[in-house]
């Protein structure tokens, strides 16, 4: 039997707000546990929530983004179960009433199709504390730090037909959110993750499949494994003969399974009802169009701007816009170098490959723009060529001053005086009384051979444009 696979993701993007959603305290990772929990996150007798403003308006820029109804009611509803790190014995979340619903996003496929995911809703909530197992023997810890920061939880409808559509619904939202500025997007530290709920149902059946939601999952990898052992799982189920029940499964990225970790719960089972302390939020339509005038440049509109007047191809301009900071520093360099295509190898290769190797974002990197600007500038007036570029490069990254310092102080000025050049040609073809032979019975490859022989009599400082040109001619004879 041919299966198909269903899949829609709900994203938790931890809003960047300096403090918590009804609280004062601090949201800053990596603190203490339990030094930034206070009294309303914890739920003491007598304590009121007040809703974080800064927290709405970063959920209906996502909304607007994704071309949402803004909602100009919407209502905070308790979630009711019992969890350690649940110190309220309830979440406040968003129910019958989510600040924003019914856009759409799209990605792009591995074919260079486009296609169009629905988002049912975004709604805020707070997020739970932190369950420590694995310092401590026997025992678990609670690290209540987490307790109240604001999240946007983004729910997809369910339009995803593999693991692989589902990772790249996820980068786009994750691109998104990184461009708007409400969420930085880190999945190490828990501030950018999603729950995946995956079914099968034979190919041609309109009707849903049995669920499973896997929890918690925090890369764009192990998201992909998860729900491929996932199909897989809930195929062999059914062809043998079982049935798939709706439950909660964990991911084990060592053990690479996912295994049963709760029944799924159905909504009811939360008892969700208006939370009693917090008021309705209404927004106006001139609230809500003063945060349309604060929308950037989106990720879409940027790439096509990239390919339309830089002309540059769909997988440039795809790279290039898939982070924010990684399109204004392109941008940066274009503006000062006016060569698009030069820059966009750069950035895209020796600046990506250093970036990774030393696990930087760009914004950290140790080429700024004004720096990559004065390399390229000096490969576009011959000074340098490709080749010794690259070792220009990394000589500044490792901070031994700007391209023009390192070419002096190492001597890596290109030779571009032509009878000096000429002078070595001659030189290599006196030298080499087989190859040239054999060159003119007709092995042209041989031509790479005398290229090779003048850059090493130069220590590759020879113009590779006059070099080719000089061997061609006089190699004719």
């Amino acid at each position: 039997m041919s299966w198909e696979v269903v899949i829609g993701l709900e994203v938790h993007a931890q809003l960047r707000t300096r403090s918590k959603i009804f609280s004062g305290a601090s949201t800053a990772f990596g603190s203490s546990p339990n030094t930034q929990a206070c009294a309303v996150d914890l739920g003491y007798p007598g304590v009121l929530p007040v809703l974080n403003g800064e927290a709405v308006r970063m959920a209906a820029m996502f909304g607007l983004a994704t071309g949402c109804s803004i909602a100009r009611r919407s209502v905070f509803a308790r979630k009711n179960y019992f969890y350690p790190d649940l110190p309220k014995g309830y979440q406040i979340s968003q129910y019958e009433l989510p600040i924003v619903h019914g856009g759409e996003v799209s990605i792009r496929l591995e074919d260079g199709t486009e296609k169009t995911i629905g988002i049912t809703r975004a709604h805020l909530e707070e997020d739970a504390g932190k369950s420590l197992h694995e310092d401590f023997h026997g025992l678990s810890g609670i690290d209540l730090n987490r307790a109240g920061v604001p999240l946007l939880e983004i729910v997809s409808e369910p339009d995803m037909r593999s693991a692989r559509e589902a990772v790249a619904y996820l980068k786009k939202i994750h691109t998104l959110v990184r461009y708007l500025e409400i969420c930085d997007g880190n999945m190490q530290e828990g501030s950018f993750r999603c729950d995946a709920n995956v079914s099968v149902r034979p190919q041609g059946q309109t009707e849903l499949g049995t669920r499973a939601e896997l929890k918690n999952l925090n890369s764009f990898r192990f998201i992909e494994k998860a729900i491929n052992l996932e199909v897989e799982r809930q195929i062999d189920v059914i062809e043998g003969g079982g049935k798939v029940v709706q439950e909660t499964r964990l991911y084990d990225s060592d053990k690479n399974l996912t295994r049963s970790m709760r029944s799924k719960e159905e909504a009811n089972d939360y008892r969700y009802f208006p939370d009693p302390d917090l008021l309705p939020v209404v927004l106006d339509e001139d609230w809500i169009e003063a945060r349309r005038a604060e929308l950037p440049e989106l990720p879409g509109a940027k790439r096509e701007r990239f390919v339309k007047d830089f002309g540059l191809s769909d997988y440039d301009a795809d790279v290039l816009t898939s982070a924010r900071e990684t399109a204004d520093y392109f941008e940066q360099v274009v503006a000062g170098l006016d060569d698009a295509k030069l820059a966009a190898n750069w950035i895209m290769g020796e600046l990506s490959g250093a970036l990774n190797r030393d696990a930087l974002d760009i914004e950290r990197s140790k080429v700024d723009a004004a720096a990559m600007i004065g390399l390229l500038a000096r490969i576009k007036d011959d000074t340098i060529s490709g080749k010794i570029a690259k070792e220009v490069f990394e000589a500044m990254w490792e901070g031994e001053g700007s391209a023009d310092e390192v070419i002096e102080k190492r001597g890596l000025r290109q030779i571009t005086d032509t009878a000096a050049i000429e002078a070595i040609v001659d030189e290599v073809i006196a030298a080499n009384p087989t190859q040239l032979e054999q060159y003119r019975a007709g092995k042209d490859k041989l031509l790479g051979f005398f290229v090779g022989q003048v850059m090493q009599r130069t220590a590759g400082k020879a113009n590779p444009g006059q070099v080719n040109k000089l061997l061609r001619e006089k190699l004719k004879g």
